[in-house]
């Protein structure tokens, strides 16, 4: 696959669609690859008339890998962002992303205007006080490290089906063997186990972004579960109310996840927001 290049930073990246096409970009979440927005689903956008790009954030996946004691910025991540649309020779892009994906989203559009047609910001949060906290339970998925898997790859397995299934949506479960079978995928294309830690602390260190976000000129559509254990609802709420003129959907039965079930759903949130762009 290609691979943009921010610094030093190397960022793996997968088209989809036709490069003459508008582009949306996805953002991926806290420790995950960029596989976890599926190829099923790049295609069904790319359907629609779309080029579709995904990557990996730096830190996951096939990107480049920090070590222990170093740190970046979110400001760093959405740089990231813009790089892969310099790679891939887009000039403006619709840009979606989920978590600390909408984040990052939230500081393209904030950082980089002349980048960004519109933003789909999807179970994520300002950074507001209060909108970055978890139930107890789903506050544990984030700070209980997996079973070590060289020694026990099953007791690794049974934890990630367990924490996806305690943030997941209630009201959109995976199919049976699903969560198992993502887990074991996602193990063997890469495992940075200590990467999640330093996107945390860039999420931690940028703080509440409503005031930079009140000064958005864009096409927002901001997108929430009701039953979101990690980022509640008023992440969401809090998100919309600080862009002016923010489409706000509160999905019921939605949690913390992107279930097959929710994927044409998804996918309306982001065209709905191209669609006012």
């Amino acid at each position: 696959m290609p691979r943009a290049k921010n610094g030093l930073v190397e960022l793996e990246y997968e088209s989809f669609g036709s490069d003459a096409a508008p582009t949306i970009l996805l953002i991926n979440g806290l420790g995950s690859q960029m596989t976890r927005w599926p190829a099923d689903f790049c295609g069904k956008l790319a359907a629609r008339g779309f080029r579709v790009i995904r990557f990996d954030n730096r830190d996951a996946g096939l990107s480049t890998w920090f070590k222990p004691g170093e740190s970046y910025a979110l400001s760093d991540m959405a740089a990231d962002a813009v790089a892969v649309l310099d790679a891939a020779g887009v000039d403006k892009a619709h840009v979606a992303g989920v978590s600390m994906g909408g984040m990052i989203t939230q500081l393209v559009a904030i950082e980089h205007p002349g980048r960004v047609l519109s933003i789909t910001s999807i179970m994520s949060a300002s950074g507001a006080p209060g909108t970055l906290d978890p139930t107890p339970e789903a506050g544990a998925v984030l700070n209980t490290a997996p079973p070590n898997p060289q020694a026990d790859f099953e007791a690794f397995l049974d934890f990630a089906v367990r924490n996806g299934e305690t943030i997941g949506s209630p009201g959109y479960p995976w199919p049976p063997g699903a969560l198992r079978e993502r887990a074991a995928a996602e193990y063997a294309r890469a495992f940075n186990p200590t990467g999640s830690a330093r996107q945390m602390g860039a999420i931690r260190a940028d703080g509440d972004r409503t005031q930079r976000l009140a000064n958005l000129n864009i096409p927002a559509v901001v997108l929430h579960g009701a039953a979101d254990p990690l980022v509640k609802p008023f992440g969401g709420e809090a998100t919309a109310a600080a862009i002016p003129g923010a489409e706000l959907r509160i999905v019921p039965g939605m949690g913390h996840d992107l279930p097959p079930a929710l994927h044409d759903l998804f996918i309306d949130a982001i065209t709905a927001a191209v669609a006012r762009a």
